[in-house]
C-alpha cells in the first residue's frame, strides 16, 4: 500500500489532544501535527501506510465524536505534500509564485496534492488555520506556466474556494517571506 495522510479537525482543544493519543496507539503512523488551529479548534494529521492512516481515522472519529468538524483520508499522496504540510521544505530554485486560499484546512490539503500532481512545482507550504482565522492556504512556485496550470487544477471544483493568486516574478523580499 502507498503513503496516506489523514487529517481530523476537531471543535475541542482538550478532545482533539486524547484523539491524536487515541490514533497513534491504534496504529503504525507518523503524527505530523498536532495543535490548535484558529478559531479555538484542533487538527491532528497522521502519516503512513493507506492501511494504518485508515485504521487511526477511524479511531479517531470514533475518538472524536460530536467534536469532529471536519476530515480526509488522501492514498498515495504526492512525495512533497507531508514536508510542505511539516514545513520542512527548503527551495533550490525560486520562481512564479502561486498561492490557492480555502475557507476549510481540509480543502487546502487536497488542492496541495492535486497541484503537486497536476504541474512540476514545488509545494513551498500547506499554512492551516493558526493565525489565519481557520482558513487554509497553498504557496506554491515554479515556471509560469508550471504554476498557473497547477492553481488551475487544485482549485477546479474545490469545496469552500476563496482566492488564488499567480505571480510571474515575485520580488525577492516577497518571495523570502513565504519561506
Amino acid at each position: 500500500m502507498g503513503k496516506a495522510i489523514g487529517m481530523v479537525e476537531l471543535s475541542s482543544i482538550a478532545k482533539g489532544i486524547e484523539t491524536s493519543d487515541y490514533m497513534v496507539k491504534a496504529a503504525q503512523v507518523d503524527l505530523l501535527r498536532s495543535s490548535t488551529v484558529c478559531p479555538g479548534k484542533y487538527v491532528v494529521i497522521v502519516g503512513g501506510d493507506t492501511g494504518d492512516v485508515k485504521a487511526a481515522m477511524k479511531e479517531g472519529m470514533e475518538q472524536g465524536g460530536e467534536y469532529v468538524v471536519d476530515s480526509l483520508i488522501i492514498s498515495n499522496v504526492h512525495e512533497q505534500l507531508i514536508p510542505a504540510l511539516t514545513g520542512t521544505v527548503s527551495v533550490e530554485q525560486p520562481g512564479a509564485v502561486g498561492v490557492i486560499e480555502f475557507y476549510s484546512i481540509a480543502s487546502a490539503i487536497l488542492a496541495a496534492d492535486e497541484a503537486a500532481k497536476a504541474a512540476n512545482i514545488t509545494l513551498i507550504e500547506v499554512r492551516m488555520g493558526y493565525a489565519v482565522g481557520g482558513k487554509g492556504f497553498v504557496t506554491l512556485t515554479g515556471d509560469v506556466g508550471a504554476v498557473r496550470a497547477a492553481v488551475a487544477a487544485a482549485k477546479q471544483g474545490r469545496d469552500l474556494y476563496v482566492a488564488s493568486t499567480v505571480i510571474p516574478r515575485p520580488s525577492p523580499q516577497v518571495f523570502q517571506s513565504l519561506l
